[in-house]
């Protein structure tokens, strides 16, 4: 075994599995289970980083994600990732990891040279040195600032990672998967709740497992053991650990940020997964922090949190030092001392500032032989990159005598535990000074509530201020069952009984010994990563900076990667004390999301690469793919252009999918449509709004095509509406404005007809929908079996439901193609089933799948419009020979469209234009007339808006905006094309072929 690794203990770390990894690029070795922290603190690598400002030496302080100074830069190249906290990652096989913020090296550093200069750079000396001279701000100050900012290198290179987002539902959502989370979670579930536990570790029951909490009679291992199991039985709970709820926003929509603990394993395994959740209730058991105390040396690597040296020896097996002093306010660390004693590792002594000492704990500690030196303080910590020991003195006095020398290399220090109140305040709850607890609580009073004034996060446990392991036990599992209540799911389950020894009240320690000088202020840290001292506090309340806000930007206090865990109510206590004020008139900083860092990646997830936006595949995505899809970007769908085949071009495949299609039988991939459901007693009054035409008088079972203006009279976007029942609506959408008119709806909804009873909900990827087209067809769906699709049975613009083969479907009699056409749509994971049974059913009429741009001719022949195409944000109803809602009383643009400029005769307006030579005109060609405007520019009186080669004519057709287009018949055009030449083209009727309609019956 390695130096510190100890002979026994380690709950969570497989001593038969040794795992290699390298610490700049020394090979070092740890064990299954261990983090890259207890792995490097077992190999007696204490020294992990330096501090940001000063440089100094710096290990790591705690053994979760508060984690301030161990941070580490992991592998290299693209795959490099900065700033992860050694304390939380799981150590891997071959892992790559890099000190950070130091050179030429992490033992010899140059940077420290600012710690020799700290009395020249107190906090905020940078406000005042880099304003003169003014020009050395270019050329000296801010390549300097430069080059220093950050602490790890950012990665080069594309990310191979891939990251993913998913979406989740749920009652009651628990942060925490301690003995409070668990037994809250378990409340919540009795009444069949849905619920979702998040644990940030990769191991459940937090911290009462290592205190030795006793729950029901049993160990609280044996407790937590035998619960997960019970959750994991119910259907209604769902358990992840390596999952941390980052973030609380409004109306209890959190983010949980995952990391699988097969990360980067494969390619099937995403590096993080970044969930968001909606919530009726969040339950933030997520526990409390402990408090470093501020005394001179306490950033010296050694120096740890009470609870993580304990956490060190029970769980990873790992002996931070082999002599260890404990100092404490309170009576929890005393537990520390007992396992450390346990663990086989000597306890040199307890510094307690309390004066007396009768609690059940210091009696255990003292039948082990353990010296306790009540009322004391220590005066300050020998040593610069390892304790070498510890002076002690009077707590109440000034640190001027000192009472003893102990030699030890280790302190673990406890300043009192703080509730994680985070996630409560993220959404605005308010926090309370507890005097009594020394601490800052939720108060219960000013809670943040939702849309229906309740308040949607409950504080539980330790997380609420029950410190004491019964108390939070029960506080927990009322919260589950008031979670369960406020969302529809009353249970009724006994709460769990825990036993643990009383402790005595806490001794408020803001500064060890109480009366310190500048002396030893200016060696007590408080915000370790940032360097901000005692001192520098105080020098902020003295030069004005009296608002916890502004000192904290003065003096970057919690600013740290950290966020302020550590350091924050130390702060704000010398801030208070500086002030002559009490700590709850100064009051908190603000406490955003996120509870720990989230990467860009995560973030991001496939919103990368060239479009920098999220890739939307349909069901049928992989199928097109590998029947020779050429790729077109709609909105952020991919939709097939063409299917192009070995040795075709793209055009002899579009003109040979249009033939096919008007011969015989097409299919193509509809899903991307955007698919709205409207519904309630409002929803046909709401759709009235909306559309030019009426959509409450549509029948049950029928559809209608319909048209949205802006408020200004300009078209929106257009599709089919189709009639479900009484009070329900189908809207579709075209592809690329699906989201925008889903967000037009719930603007409207939410911010002036909130009171009207209708709710949309978008469907538009819950559904696959595929067009068949073409003569053959209804011959092809009529293989399949089941719906009778004749002409009687389902005209024109009507829609049924029913069992098509061996799918549910929904069957709409529509067509953009101009041909029989039907819009079979199915749950989107029947999808790819339903097409390779129409391909198959088809096969004996040479059915083939056309793309977009076959199905863009198609349209064009019928003289169809397009939305993007025929319109540009300026083009109306009646530009386009589309109903107006002249005759209707109200709707979105009515106003708009009553201006006299839109009513002008001399607008432009939807005609065909036909070239004299039968080529294709240029989409976008201006029509242009003999008069010029000025020296260089013509006079215009028309553009295409839509060109292309028509296979089914065998010539050019083109849709145009004419100056009264349809009044001139018969005219010809000049559109200029290039410098030097120019065509010609006839003012023809939109509609090139069938334009008596015959083709839509078959």
């Amino acid at each position: 075994m390695s130096a510190h690794r100890l002979e026994t203990g380690g709950r969570l770390i497989d001593r038969t599995r040794r795992v290699r990894f390298t610490f700049d690029d020394a090979p070092l070795r740890g064990q299954a289970g261990d983090t890259l922290a207890s792995a490097l603190l077992a190999e007696g690598r204490m020294l992990q980083g330096r501090s940001f400002k000063y440089h100094r030496p710096r290990g790591p302080v705690t053994a979760d994600s508060a984690e301030p100074n161990a941070l580490m830069g992991l592998d290299t190249g693209a795959r490099a990732e900065p700033n992860v906290r050694a304390t939380s990652v799981q150590l891997s096989e071959g892992m790559v990891v890099h000190s950070q913020n130091r050179w030429p090296s992490l033992a010899f550093d140059v940077g420290r040279i600012a710690d020799r200069l700290a009395r020249v750079l107190p906090a905020g000396f940078y406000y005042k040195t880099f304003l003169w001279p003014r020009p050395f701000w270019k050329h000296v100050y801010e390549p300097l600032i430069r080059r220093a900012a950050g602490l790890g290198r950012a990665p080069e290179g594309v990310d191979p990672d891939r990251y993913e987002q998913l979406h989740a539902f749920a009652d009651v959502v628990v942060a925490g998967g301690g003995v409070a989370g668990l037994a809250a979670a378990w409340a919540a579930a009795q009444g069949g709740a849905r619920v979702i536990v998040l644990e940030e570790t990769g191991h459940w029951g937090g911290r009462a497992v290592v205190d030795g909490l006793v729950i029901d009679g049993h160990p609280a291992e044996a407790w937590v053991t035998a619960t997960v199991a019970a959750l994991e039985g119910l259907a209604n709970v769902t358990l992840r650990t390596n999952t941390s709820l980052t973030a609380v926003h409004d109306h209890g929509y959190v983010l949980a940020d995952e990391w699988p603990q097969d990360a980067g394993a494969g390619i099937a395994a995403p590096r993080q997964r970044l969930w968001r959740i909606r919530a009726g209730r969040v339950i933030a058991a997520n526990g409390a922090i402990e408090r470093p105390l501020a005394f001179a040396g306490n950033d010296v690597p050694g120096v740890m949190l009470a609870s993580a040296v304990r956490d060190y020896a029970v769980n990873y097996g790992v002996a931070v030092g082999r002599r260890v002093v404990v100092v404490t306010n309170n009576d929890d660390a005393y537990r520390t001392a007992l396992a450390l004693r346990e663990a086989g590792v000597e306890v040199a002594a307890v510094v307690d500032a309390r004066d007396t000492l009768p609690g059940p704990l210091a009696q255990q500690v003292r039948a082990h032989g353990i010296p306790i030196h009540d009322g004391s303080a220590i005066e300050a910590v020998q040593g610069d990159i390892g304790v070498t020991g510890v002076t002690l003195c009077r707590h109440s006095g000034n640190g001027a005598c000192v009472s003893a020398q102990i030699a030890c290399d280790a302190v673990a220090m406890s300043g009192g535990w703080s509730p994680a109140v985070h996630l409560w305040s993220h959404a605005g709850g308010k926090v309370v000074w507890d005097a009594d607890g020394a601490m800052f609580r939720p108060d219960p009073a000013q809670g943040p509530t939702g849309h229906d004034g309740a308040v949607f996060v409950i504080p539980a446990g330790a997380a609420a201020g029950a410190l004491w392991g019964p108390q939070a036990l029960a506080d927990a599992h009322a919260a589950g069952l008031r979670a369960a209540a406020e969302t529809g799911h009353p249970g009724h389950t006994p709460a769990p009984v825990a036993e643990a020894p009383e402790e005595r009240a806490i001794l408020p320690v803001w500064t060890m010994p109480e009366g310190a000088g500048p002396r030893l202020k200016s060696r007590m840290f408080l915000d370790f990563q940032n360097d901000v001292k005692v001192t520098d506090v105080e020098l902020a309340a003295r030069e004005g900076f009296e608002s916890v806000e502004h000192a904290k930007r003065y003096t970057t206090l919690g600013m740290a990667t950290d966020q302020g865990k550590l350091s924050n109510i130390n702060g704000l206590a010398v801030l208070a004390a500086a002030r002559g004020a009490g700590i709850a008139e100064t009051g908190t900083t603000t406490f955003r999301p996120p509870w720990t860092p989230l990467t860009l990646g995560a973030i991001a997830a496939e919103a990368r690469g060239e479009l920098f936006q999220a890739v939307r595949e349909t069901p049928m995505h992989a199928w097109h793919a590998a029947h020779g899809a050429r790729w077109e970007p709609v909105g952020q769908w991919r939709r097939p252009h063409a299917y192009v085949r070995p040795g075709e071009t793209p055009a002899k495949a579009v003109n040979r999918e249009v033939l096919n299609t008007r011969q015989t039988v097409g299919v193509l991939d509809a899903s991307t449509l955007g698919k709205i459901l409207v519904r309630g007693p409002d929803a046909g009054r709401f759709l009235d709004m909306l559309y030019t035409g009426t959509m409450s008088t549509l029948a049950v079972g029928r559809c209608r095509y319909g048209v949205m203006c802006t408020e200004n009279g300009f078209v929106f976007d257009d599709g089919v509406v189709a009639r479900i029942d009484a009070t329900t609506w189908l809207c579709h959408t075209t592809t690329g404005g699906a989201e925008a008119v889903h967000g037009w709806m719930e603007d409207w909804l939410q911010c002036e007809w909130w009171d009207w009873k209708v709710h949309v909900i978008d469907l538009t990827e819950q559904l696959a929908q595929i067009a068949v087209a073409g003569p053959n067809a209804r011959r092809v769906l009529q293989k399949l079996g089941g719906m009778d699709l004749s002409a009687d049975a389902l005209g024109h613009m009507r829609w049924a439901a029913g069992r098509l083969g061996d799918f549910d479907a929904r069957v709409l009699r529509v067509s953009f193609s101009g041909e029989l056409g039907f819009e079979v749509a199915v749950p989107a994971s029947q999808g790819p089933a339903l097409w390779d049974r129409l391909m198959a059913a088809g096969a004996e009429w040479g059915i083939m799948p056309y793309g977009t741009e076959a199905l863009h001719v198609m349209r064009a022949e019928k003289g169809f419009i397009m939305v993007g195409d025929e319109t540009d944000g300026t083009v109306t109803p009646g530009d386009l020979g589309l109903p107006t809602g002249a005759k209707k009383a109200d709707f979105l643009g009515k106003r708009g469209l009553e201006r006299s400029h839109l009513r002008d005769p001399e607008r432009w307006r939807l005609v065909g234009l036909e070239t004299l030579t039968g080529s294709v005109l240029p989409h976008g060609a201006y029509s242009v007339t003999g008069g010029y405007t000025d020296t260089y520019q013509r006079e215009t009186d028309g553009r295409v808006t839509s060109s292309y080669y028509s296979p089914t004519l065998g010539r050019g057709i083109a849709l145009g905006l004419v100056r009264r287009g349809p009044e001139r018949m018969g005219e010809v055009l000049t559109f200029p094309v290039g410098a030097a030449s120019q065509m010609k083209a006839r003012i023809v009727d939109p509609v090139f072929f069938d334009p008596q309609g015959g083709r839509l019956d078959g």
